[in-house]
Protein backbone atom coordinates (compact mmCIF):
# COMPACT_ATOMS: atom_id res chain seq x y z
CA UNK A 1 0.00 0.00 0.00
CA UNK A 2 1.12 3.64 -1.22
CA UNK A 3 2.25 5.95 1.76
CA UNK A 4 0.03 8.92 2.42
CA UNK A 5 0.96 12.38 1.69
CA UNK A 6 3.54 11.28 -0.85
CA UNK A 7 3.51 15.02 -2.32
CA UNK A 8 3.68 16.73 1.47
CA UNK A 9 6.89 14.20 1.70
CA UNK A 10 8.25 15.58 -1.32
CA UNK A 11 7.76 18.97 -0.59
CA UNK A 12 8.93 19.04 2.87
CA UNK A 13 12.17 16.88 2.04
CA UNK A 14 13.23 19.50 -0.23
CA UNK A 15 12.25 22.51 1.81
CA UNK A 16 14.49 21.20 4.72
CA UNK A 17 17.40 19.80 2.14
CA UNK A 18 17.62 23.54 1.27
CA UNK A 19 17.30 24.94 4.74
CA UNK A 20 19.84 22.75 5.94
CA UNK A 21 22.02 23.59 3.28
CA UNK A 22 21.65 27.10 3.88
CA UNK A 23 22.58 26.51 8.01
CA UNK A 24 25.93 24.90 6.69
CA UNK A 25 27.04 27.80 4.74
CA UNK A 26 26.10 30.52 7.41
CA UNK A 27 27.93 28.54 10.04
CA UNK A 28 31.23 28.21 7.54
CA UNK A 29 30.63 32.03 6.89
CA UNK A 30 29.48 33.48 10.32
CA UNK A 31 30.41 36.52 11.43
CA UNK A 32 30.24 37.74 14.71
CA UNK A 33 27.40 40.29 15.30
CA UNK A 34 24.97 38.94 12.83
CA UNK A 35 23.08 37.56 15.92
CA UNK A 36 20.17 39.26 17.39
CA UNK A 37 18.65 38.00 20.99
CA UNK A 38 14.70 36.83 21.30
CA UNK A 39 12.52 37.68 23.99
CA UNK A 40 13.45 34.58 25.68
CA UNK A 41 17.22 35.59 25.58
CA UNK A 42 18.42 32.78 23.51
CA UNK A 43 20.82 33.61 20.51
CA UNK A 44 19.00 33.45 17.10
CA UNK A 45 21.36 33.64 13.52
CA UNK A 46 20.79 35.01 10.59
CA UNK A 47 20.31 31.76 9.53
CA UNK A 48 17.24 31.35 11.47
CA UNK A 49 15.30 33.62 9.59
CA UNK A 50 16.65 32.90 6.16
CA UNK A 51 15.85 28.98 6.70
CA UNK A 52 12.17 29.97 7.34
CA UNK A 53 12.04 32.40 4.41
CA UNK A 54 13.08 29.15 2.32
CA UNK A 55 11.04 26.21 3.65
CA UNK A 56 7.71 28.74 4.23
CA UNK A 57 8.64 30.05 0.31
CA UNK A 58 8.72 26.28 -0.87
CA UNK A 59 5.02 25.14 1.46
CA UNK A 60 3.47 28.57 0.34
CA UNK A 61 3.74 28.17 -3.14
CA UNK A 62 3.30 23.72 -2.81
CA UNK A 63 0.39 24.19 -0.82
CA UNK A 64 -0.86 27.66 -0.12
CA UNK A 65 -3.86 27.51 1.55
CA UNK A 66 -1.85 25.31 4.66
CA UNK A 67 -1.45 28.11 7.05
CA UNK A 68 2.38 27.53 9.05
CA UNK A 69 3.30 27.58 12.78
CA UNK A 70 6.63 28.54 12.72
CA UNK A 71 8.97 30.34 15.33
CA UNK A 72 10.14 33.55 14.07
CA UNK A 73 8.34 36.66 12.84
CA UNK A 74 10.37 39.49 10.61
CA UNK A 75 9.02 42.15 12.97
CA UNK A 76 13.59 42.87 13.69
CA UNK A 77 13.63 42.40 10.04
CA UNK A 78 11.03 45.08 9.00
CA UNK A 79 12.74 48.28 11.83
CA UNK A 80 14.96 50.84 10.06
CA UNK A 81 18.04 51.06 11.83
CA UNK A 82 21.36 49.61 10.10
CA UNK A 83 21.70 46.70 11.81
CA UNK A 84 18.33 45.81 10.86
CA UNK A 85 19.21 46.73 7.27
CA UNK A 86 22.24 44.85 6.96
CA UNK A 87 20.68 41.61 8.55
CA UNK A 88 17.65 42.06 6.09
CA UNK A 89 19.80 42.57 2.99
CA UNK A 90 21.93 39.07 4.44
CA UNK A 91 18.92 37.63 4.94
CA UNK A 92 17.17 37.92 1.55
CA UNK A 93 20.40 37.28 -0.01
CA UNK A 94 21.52 34.09 1.37
CA UNK A 95 17.75 33.15 1.07
CA UNK A 96 17.40 33.89 -2.86
CA UNK A 97 20.62 32.22 -3.35
CA UNK A 98 19.20 29.01 -2.10
CA UNK A 99 15.91 29.30 -3.66
CA UNK A 100 17.48 30.34 -7.13
CA UNK A 101 18.94 26.69 -7.17
CA UNK A 102 17.52 25.22 -10.05
CA UNK A 103 15.48 22.37 -9.58
CA UNK A 104 16.97 18.47 -8.94
CA UNK A 105 15.32 16.36 -10.86
CA UNK A 106 17.06 13.52 -9.39
CA UNK A 107 15.72 14.79 -5.52
CA UNK A 108 12.19 15.16 -7.25
CA UNK A 109 12.39 18.83 -6.96
CA UNK A 110 9.37 20.95 -9.00
CA UNK A 111 10.38 24.88 -10.01
CA UNK A 112 6.30 25.53 -8.74
CA UNK A 113 7.26 24.89 -5.63
CA UNK A 114 9.07 28.47 -5.85
CA UNK A 115 12.54 26.94 -6.87
CA UNK A 116 14.66 28.27 -9.80
CA UNK A 117 14.27 32.16 -9.04
CA UNK A 118 15.12 35.15 -6.75
CA UNK A 119 12.28 36.56 -4.96
CA UNK A 120 13.44 39.69 -3.21
CA UNK A 121 12.50 41.32 0.13
CA UNK A 122 9.12 41.66 0.07
CA UNK A 123 8.27 38.37 -0.78
CA UNK A 124 10.84 36.72 1.33
CA UNK A 125 9.71 38.95 4.84
CA UNK A 126 6.19 38.12 3.84
CA UNK A 127 7.09 34.06 4.10
CA UNK A 128 8.53 34.65 7.22
CA UNK A 129 5.45 36.23 8.67
CA UNK A 130 3.42 33.48 6.99
CA UNK A 131 4.73 31.47 10.09
CA UNK A 132 2.51 33.56 12.60
CA UNK A 133 -0.60 31.44 12.44
CA UNK A 134 -2.05 30.86 15.86
CA UNK A 135 -2.30 26.77 15.75
CA UNK A 136 -5.63 24.86 16.52
CA UNK A 137 -7.77 21.91 16.52
CA UNK A 138 -9.25 22.10 13.16
CA UNK A 139 -7.67 21.13 9.96
CA UNK A 140 -4.14 21.39 8.34
CA UNK A 141 -1.08 23.03 9.24
CA UNK A 142 2.61 23.06 9.05
CA UNK A 143 4.69 23.68 12.32
CA UNK A 144 8.61 24.41 11.73
CA UNK A 145 11.55 25.09 13.42
CA UNK A 146 14.01 26.84 11.04
CA UNK A 147 17.00 25.94 13.44
CA UNK A 148 16.10 24.15 16.50
CA UNK A 149 18.88 24.47 18.86
CA UNK A 150 20.46 28.15 17.96
CA UNK A 151 23.20 27.26 20.56
CA UNK A 152 24.45 23.77 19.46
CA UNK A 153 24.13 25.42 15.98
CA UNK A 154 26.35 28.60 17.25
CA UNK A 155 28.54 26.32 18.96
CA UNK A 156 29.31 23.66 15.92
CA UNK A 157 27.37 21.23 18.00
CA UNK A 158 23.79 19.73 17.17
CA UNK A 159 20.81 21.08 15.70
CA UNK A 160 18.05 20.58 13.16
CA UNK A 161 16.04 22.10 11.04
CA UNK A 162 12.42 20.65 12.06
CA UNK A 163 9.24 20.72 9.98
CA UNK A 164 5.77 18.64 10.48
CA UNK A 165 2.45 18.64 9.18
CA UNK A 166 -0.39 18.39 11.86
CA UNK A 167 -4.55 17.07 10.16
CA UNK A 168 -6.59 18.00 13.17
CA UNK A 169 -4.39 18.20 15.69
CA UNK A 170 -2.48 15.43 15.01
CA UNK A 171 0.99 14.54 13.32
CA UNK A 172 0.76 12.75 10.35
CA UNK A 173 4.42 13.45 8.71
CA UNK A 174 7.86 15.02 10.27
CA UNK A 175 10.51 15.76 8.69
CA UNK A 176 14.12 16.79 10.78
CA UNK A 177 16.77 17.48 9.21
CA UNK A 178 20.25 17.26 11.20
CA UNK A 179 23.69 18.49 9.09
CA UNK A 180 25.86 17.68 12.04
CA UNK A 181 24.68 14.48 12.89
CA UNK A 182 27.01 11.65 12.24
CA UNK A 183 25.37 9.65 9.56
CA UNK A 184 26.23 5.71 10.97
CA UNK A 185 26.24 6.83 14.47
CA UNK A 186 24.53 8.91 17.19
CA UNK A 187 27.46 9.27 19.71
CA UNK A 188 30.62 9.32 17.04
CA UNK A 189 31.41 13.08 17.17
CA UNK A 190 34.39 12.60 14.80
CA UNK A 191 33.46 11.39 11.99
CA UNK A 192 33.36 13.32 9.11
CA UNK A 193 30.32 11.21 7.73
CA UNK A 194 27.39 13.82 9.06
CA UNK A 195 23.90 14.66 7.57
CA UNK A 196 21.18 12.69 7.63
CA UNK A 197 17.67 13.50 7.03
CA UNK A 198 14.88 11.89 9.18
CA UNK A 199 11.41 10.90 7.77
CA UNK A 200 8.18 9.35 9.42
CA UNK A 201 4.51 9.32 8.45
CA UNK A 202 2.42 7.99 10.36
CA UNK A 203 1.79 4.20 9.93
CA UNK A 204 4.10 3.90 7.59
CA UNK A 205 7.63 3.93 9.78
CA UNK A 206 10.37 6.07 10.38
CA UNK A 207 13.38 6.40 8.33
CA UNK A 208 17.09 7.95 7.61
CA UNK A 209 18.04 9.25 4.26
CA UNK A 210 20.84 11.03 2.75
CA UNK A 211 20.83 14.61 3.56
CA UNK A 212 22.15 15.66 -0.07
CA UNK A 213 20.44 14.32 -2.93
CA UNK A 214 22.25 12.23 -4.72
CA UNK A 215 21.43 9.66 -7.59
CA UNK A 216 18.11 7.22 -7.06
CA UNK A 217 19.93 4.09 -6.87
CA UNK A 218 21.86 5.60 -4.33
CA UNK A 219 19.71 6.76 -2.13
CA UNK A 220 18.51 3.53 -1.90
CA UNK A 221 20.66 2.69 -0.71
CA UNK A 222 21.22 4.64 2.29
CA UNK A 223 17.70 4.90 2.53
CA UNK A 224 17.24 3.16 6.42
CA UNK A 225 14.03 1.83 8.43
CA UNK A 226 14.73 2.76 11.88
CA UNK A 227 13.92 0.47 14.72
CA UNK A 228 14.32 1.51 18.51
CA UNK A 229 15.89 -1.41 19.98
CA UNK A 230 14.93 -3.43 23.08
CA UNK A 231 16.88 -2.65 25.84
CA UNK A 232 17.04 -3.69 30.01
CA UNK A 233 16.55 -0.96 31.98
CA UNK A 234 20.61 -0.67 33.13
CA UNK A 235 21.42 -0.97 29.40
CA UNK A 236 19.96 2.24 29.00
CA UNK A 237 21.37 5.95 28.83
CA UNK A 238 19.50 9.24 28.67
CA UNK A 239 18.84 11.54 25.75
CA UNK A 240 19.06 15.35 27.38
CA UNK A 241 19.35 19.08 26.87
CA UNK A 242 23.27 20.16 26.42
CA UNK A 243 21.48 23.29 28.74
CA UNK A 244 20.29 23.32 32.85
CA UNK A 245 17.74 25.76 31.32
CA UNK A 246 16.28 23.60 29.00
CA UNK A 247 15.80 20.73 31.58
CA UNK A 248 16.01 19.67 35.09
CA UNK A 249 19.54 17.58 34.53
CA UNK A 250 19.88 17.00 38.62
CA UNK A 251 16.27 15.48 38.44
CA UNK A 252 17.17 13.27 35.55
CA UNK A 253 20.38 11.79 37.25
CA UNK A 254 18.09 10.48 40.58
CA UNK A 255 15.49 9.29 37.59
CA UNK A 256 18.34 7.42 35.94
CA UNK A 257 19.69 6.17 39.54
CA UNK A 258 16.18 5.18 40.14
CA UNK A 259 16.13 2.73 37.29
CA UNK A 260 19.26 1.48 37.65
CA UNK A 261 21.07 3.02 34.69
CA UNK A 262 24.74 2.87 34.60
CA UNK A 263 25.66 5.06 31.78
CA UNK A 264 26.35 8.47 31.45
CA UNK A 265 24.31 10.74 29.71
CA UNK A 266 24.24 11.59 26.01
CA UNK A 267 23.79 15.52 26.17
CA UNK A 268 22.53 17.09 22.47
CA UNK A 269 20.93 20.38 21.59
CA UNK A 270 17.71 20.14 19.52
CA UNK A 271 15.26 17.17 18.07
CA UNK A 272 18.67 15.89 17.00
CA UNK A 273 17.69 13.52 20.62
CA UNK A 274 14.74 12.64 19.08
CA UNK A 275 16.34 11.27 15.47
CA UNK A 276 19.60 9.73 17.68
CA UNK A 277 16.64 7.82 19.99
CA UNK A 278 14.69 6.44 16.70
CA UNK A 279 17.69 5.13 15.48
CA UNK A 280 18.84 3.23 18.48
CA UNK A 281 20.74 5.57 20.62
CA UNK A 282 20.49 6.04 24.37
CA UNK A 283 16.89 4.44 25.01
CA UNK A 284 15.51 7.16 26.94
CA UNK A 285 14.41 11.16 26.01
CA UNK A 286 14.03 12.85 28.90
CA UNK A 287 12.90 16.35 29.55
CA UNK A 288 11.66 17.97 32.80
CA UNK A 289 10.36 21.82 32.90
CA UNK A 290 12.96 23.73 34.78
CA UNK A 291 10.32 26.76 35.28
CA UNK A 292 6.86 26.75 36.92
CA UNK A 293 4.57 27.77 34.14
CA UNK A 294 6.93 27.21 30.59
CA UNK A 295 4.84 25.54 28.52
CA UNK A 296 6.61 24.10 25.32
CA UNK A 297 6.17 24.52 21.66
CA UNK A 298 4.50 22.72 19.36
CA UNK A 299 7.57 23.45 16.44
CA UNK A 300 9.78 22.10 19.09
CA UNK A 301 7.93 18.14 19.46
CA UNK A 302 6.12 17.64 16.32
CA UNK A 303 7.89 16.05 14.08
CA UNK A 304 10.37 14.33 16.89
CA UNK A 305 7.06 12.62 18.61
CA UNK A 306 6.48 10.83 14.89
CA UNK A 307 9.75 9.98 14.65
CA UNK A 308 9.53 8.02 17.81
CA UNK A 309 6.17 6.85 17.59
CA UNK A 310 6.92 5.18 14.13
CA UNK A 311 10.12 3.65 15.24
CA UNK A 312 8.19 1.89 18.14
CA UNK A 313 8.30 4.07 21.19
CA UNK A 314 5.74 6.03 23.25
CA UNK A 315 6.08 9.52 23.93
CA UNK A 316 4.08 11.63 26.53
CA UNK A 317 4.73 14.12 29.57
CA UNK A 318 6.09 12.92 32.48
CA UNK A 319 2.44 12.02 33.54
CA UNK A 320 1.83 9.74 31.14
CA UNK A 321 -0.49 12.06 29.10
CA UNK A 322 -0.24 12.66 25.19
CA UNK A 323 0.95 15.68 23.83
CA UNK A 324 -1.45 17.41 22.75
CA UNK A 325 -0.71 19.73 19.26
CA UNK A 326 -4.42 20.83 19.06
CA UNK A 327 -4.17 23.70 21.76
CA UNK A 328 -2.50 26.69 19.90
CA UNK A 329 1.36 27.64 19.78
CA UNK A 330 2.07 25.49 23.00
CA UNK A 331 1.72 22.17 24.52
CA UNK A 332 -0.54 23.87 27.03
CA UNK A 333 -1.42 20.95 29.21
CA UNK A 334 1.15 18.81 28.96
CA UNK A 335 4.40 19.18 31.21
CA UNK A 336 7.82 17.91 30.35
CA UNK A 337 8.06 15.15 28.08
CA UNK A 338 9.13 11.92 28.43
CA UNK A 339 10.29 9.45 25.11
CA UNK A 340 11.26 6.04 25.56
CA UNK A 341 10.74 2.28 24.12
CA UNK A 342 7.28 1.11 24.65
CA UNK A 343 8.46 -1.83 27.02
CA UNK A 344 9.95 0.87 29.37
CA UNK A 345 8.00 4.06 28.99
CA UNK A 346 5.63 2.77 32.04
CA UNK A 347 8.67 2.21 33.86
CA UNK A 348 10.14 5.70 33.33
CA UNK A 349 7.25 7.61 33.82
CA UNK A 350 6.83 5.59 37.31
CA UNK A 351 10.49 6.41 38.25
CA UNK A 352 9.94 10.25 37.24
CA UNK A 353 6.95 10.49 39.18
CA UNK A 354 8.65 8.81 42.37
CA UNK A 355 11.60 11.47 42.29
CA UNK A 356 8.95 13.98 41.56
CA UNK A 357 7.36 13.66 45.04
CA UNK A 358 10.56 13.00 46.69
CA UNK A 359 11.78 16.30 45.61
CA UNK A 360 8.56 18.01 46.46
CA UNK A 361 8.82 16.74 50.09
CA UNK A 362 12.29 17.82 50.55
CA UNK A 363 11.56 21.30 49.11
CA UNK A 364 8.73 21.80 51.95
CA UNK A 365 11.08 20.67 54.30
CA UNK A 366 13.62 23.03 53.32
CA UNK A 367 10.84 25.98 53.08
CA UNK A 368 9.98 24.82 56.74
CA UNK A 369 13.44 25.51 58.23
CA UNK A 370 13.37 28.65 56.25
CA UNK A 371 10.24 30.20 58.28
CA UNK A 372 11.61 28.87 61.12
CA UNK A 373 14.60 30.48 61.13
CA UNK A 374 13.12 33.73 60.02
CA UNK A 375 10.34 33.23 62.29
CA UNK A 376 12.20 31.93 65.82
Amino acid sequence: MAAPFLLEQQVAIAAVRRACSLTTTVFNKLVVGETLVKGDKSPVTVADFAAQAVINTVLSHAFPDDPIVGEEDAADLRTATPESDALRARVVELADDVLAQLPREHAGERAEWGLGRRWGSDALLGAIDRGCHVGGRAGRMWTLDPIDGTKGFLRGGQYAVCLALLVDARVELGIIGCPNLPADTDTDATTDDKGALFVAVRGHGAHQLPLEPSTQQQQQQQHRLLHMPRLALHDLSFLESVEKAHAALDTNARVAARLGVRAAPVRMDSQAKYAALARGGGGVYLRLPVAHGYQEKIWDHAPGSLLVEEAGGVISDYRGRPLDFGLGRTLGENFGVVAARKEVHAEVIAAVGAVLAEEAVEKEGEESVVRAMMNP
